[in-house]
């Protein structure tokens, strides 16, 4: 319901064009094999290219590919 006391706030999602998915923190990460990871940083960037050598999170390896 709209307006009501349970009602939380929308967590913002951005992609950054080239680069990771920005998600304002804290979040938790469902893996492929179930189980879960946290981050309680303020904005988390999660691997789209899949070039991380710490999945899910991003750390940068998108820099060096050549489109």
């Amino acid at each position: 319901m709209p307006g009501g006391p349970a009602e939380r706030p929308a967590t913002r999602v951005r992609r950054d064009p080239g680069g990771p998915l920005l998600i304002e923190g804290p979040v938790e990460v469902e893996l492929p094999d179930g189980s879960l990871v946290r981050s309680d940083r303020p904005v988390v960037a999660l691997c789209m290219c899949g070039r991380s050598g710490i999945p899910p999170w991003c750390d940068t390896s998108h820099r060096g590919r050549r489109a």
